[in-house]
């Protein structure tokens, strides 16, 4: 990955942003390249969601729709929104094609256009980070919750997928450790340049690289603004590659080393 200097973006900026990943990121992720979700994060998100069959849940940041028409197939009544135009046009475009009953909104995760306490679980993977003022989207979130519905969502890990990181390589290429730094350095804006690399070289030169707003935290801060917004830790995971997925792509086996993402359920209170 490449960084450009750090700016400061607004969430509109950011909208703009991902309108122009969108056409790239839609065709890659829909031909398998995205090999982290499909092989780690999604079935790791999905094996720690409680049961949603007839629930009423929201998707916030939900990209093409991938996450939330598997989450609609478990019976979960659901809401989707993304602040990127075009993500919501192609998530719309195949609820028409294979419908499940899934509205889809244009709307930031930090001025949820929805009234309080009408959602018994809200979800959002792999988005918060990319989010700006993200105390506020979590307030948004646990705003919208019935009391004792639930938020899980994922991220970067903060502790390893720092502003400063590169990986070690052994004599023969393979990701062996992480070398990682400037975690105290909170960025607002920073862009990180960068492709699917399993993507085919006819591909990777038919797009642009993606540019993706990076909001760096800690840990500890993570948790407090969690903690702010009156939500209970219920379970965390760190997900990384089973056997079977590191024999089919070998350069999943550098999640052994280190955890590259960090998913959370917190659960609103029942008062």
């Amino acid at each position: 990955m490449t960084t450009e200097n750090e700016r400061v973006f607004d969430h509109h900026a950011v909208g703009e942003l991902w309108d122009e990943n969108a056409e790239a990121w839609t065709t890659l992720t829909r031909l398998g390249y995205d090999k982290y979700r499909d092989h780690i994060n999604t079935p790791a998100f999905l094996k720690m969601l409680p049961d949603v069959d007839g629930l009423r849940g929201l998707d916030v940041g939900c990209g093409e729709g991938y996450n939330t028409r598997l989450v609609a197939q478990r019976g979960a009544q659901l809401i989707a929104l993304d602040i990127a135009r075009r993500f919501i046009d192609y998530a719309r475009d195949q609820e028409a094609r294979e419908p499940l009953g899934i509205t889809y909104l244009r709307a930031s995760a930090v001025e949820l256009p929805l009234a309080d306490a009408g959602f018994d679980f809200v979800m959002a993977t792999m988005s918060m980070m990319d989010v700006p003022d993200q105390q506020r989207a979590i307030g948004e979130a646990a705003r919208v919750l019935k009391p004792g519905g639930f938020f899980q969502f994922s991220i970067l890990h903060p502790c390893f997928m720092t502003p400063r990181f590169k990986w070690v390589l052994d004599e023969e290429g393979r990701r062996v450790a992480l070398e990682c730094g400037d975690y105290f350095k909170t960025e607002q804006g920073t862009i990180e340049e960068w492709i699917f690399g399993s993507a085919p070289d006819e591909l990777k030169e038919r797009f642009a690289k993606f540019r993706i707003p990076r909001f760096f935290h800690t840990l500890s801060t993570w948790l407090n603004m969690l903690a702010t917004a009156d939500l209970i830790l219920e379970e965390c995971v760190e997900p990384y590659a089973s056997d079977e997925s590191i024999a089919i792509y070998p350069s999943l086996a550098a999640t052994r080393e280190v955890s590259c993402s960090l998913h959370l359920r917190y659960r609103k209170s029942a008062r």
